[in-house]
């Protein structure tokens, strides 16, 4: 569940990045600036999505509501409706995706893991009908079957922080995304990861860079990896 004393601190700590982010970024964005601004902050809503991984609900809109609106008015005295944050996570997404990516990072120990999962944008039965990232989102598999939408990446440590994260289109071949040198910026040592990660070829590829890849084994399959 949430420590209610570190609220402050998390909101503090990504409202100093966001009038960073502000202020880098206001010489690129296009058009006018909104004359009014909306009733909750980028910091509340980057806030308030961080608190939800860390609450234990299952739902956002579980915990927005009956949680945030019901006993966070303190913290949070000017919320707006379920829908209309909604709206506002899209507006943050681009400040909280720097922010994990320049804040929330751990730190390499030399043994790390890396799998993906998918992320659904439908069913399988209206991927035909869907709009939502028409011609971004495509089709692909994993484990646990067809899906469409995309894959997202990432590679934690053994302490279970993250080190790395990236955001790919659902038919991309998982190891794509270790071909990637800012993908593995700060990784060393060995590095596991399951069926899908299997290649002689990017195993001898990544070892020159000083990692190992450890992964299971394919039955029938006859495959010698290189030892440090």
């Amino acid at each position: 569940m949430i420590c209610f004393d570190k609220i402050t601190d998390i909101f503090c700590i990504v409202d100093e990045f966001c009038e960073d982010f502000e202020k880098f970024s206001e010489p690129f964005l296009l058009g006018n600036k909104p004359k009014k601004k909306p009733r909750m902050s980028t910091s509340e809503v980057i806030t308030i999505t961080l608190l939800f991984h860390l609450s234990g609900f299952r739902t956002f809109k579980h915990f927005y509501i009956y949680y945030v609106q019901k006993h966070m008015t303190q913290d949070f005295p000017q919320t707006v409706s379920y829908n209309r944050f909604v709206e506002l996570m899209q507006s943050a997404l681009m400040p909280m995706t720097l922010f994990a990516k320049t804040c929330c990072l751990g730190t390499c120990t030399g043994i790390s893991f890396v799998d993906s999962t998918p992320i659904r944008v439908c069913k399988n039965k209206r991927i035909k009908r869907n709009k939502v990232f028409k011609d971004i989102a495509t089709t692909g598999k994993s484990t646990m079957g067809w899906f469409h939408g995309f894959k997202l990446h990432i590679i934690i440590n053994d302490k279970g922080e993250l080190l790395s994260f990236c955001v790919t289109q659902a038919n991309v071949d998982d190891r794509e995304p270790l071909k990637n040198e800012s993908f593995l910026q700060s990784i060393f040592g060995k590095l596991l990861g399951d069926k899908g990660y299997i290649s002689e070829k990017l195993t001898q590829l990544l070892f020159v860079d000083g990692i190992q890849l450890i992964t299971s084994w394919k039955k029938h399959l006859f495959y010698f990896s290189t030892n440090l």
